[in-house]
């Protein structure tokens, strides 16, 4: 009799030692994940003046800047490098535009150390993504 309640009490202590080492490893997982911050300043070249403008604008939030309005969803800084990449998900729209097949001038993610991979195309401005911040 004594060893089948050796047996359960072993089987109900392994039980919650492997409960508590996936509530740990999911609190360790959740700080090291990116985290959203609130600001994103941008840089906006007008092609036609030669004026380069910084704007930073609230995550979430419409900003309109001459033909454009633009909003930025998402903002992160990466932890995992010695040189952290800073990524945001933006979308554009161009306000003179009347085409309703295309919603978005640009409407993904950019990359702030190389904004030519996700290149933002338009003919009168260039949009790139300089720092996200709290």
């Amino acid at each position: 009799m004594s060893l089948k309640k050796n047996i359960k009490a072993g089987k109900v202590n392994f039980l919650l030692a492997t409960v508590l080492t996936i509530i740990m490893i999911n609190n360790t997982n959740a700080e090291s994940l990116s985290k959203n911050e609130t600001t994103a300043e941008l840089s906006i070249l007008d092609k036609v003046s030669s004026k380069n403008t910084n704007i930073k604008v609230q995550v979430g939030e419409e900003f309109s800047f001459q033909n454009l309005s633009i909003k930025v969803l998402k903002c992160y800084n990466s932890e995992f490098d010695d040189d952290p990449e800073v990524t945001a998900y933006m979308q554009v729209k161009d306000k003179t535009m009347n085409n309703n097949d295309k919603v978005f001038v640009f409407n993904d993610w950019t990359f702030a150390s190389s904004p030519s991979i996700r290149p933002f195309d338009h003919p009168v401005y260039d949009v790139w993504l300089k720092k996200c911040y709290s």
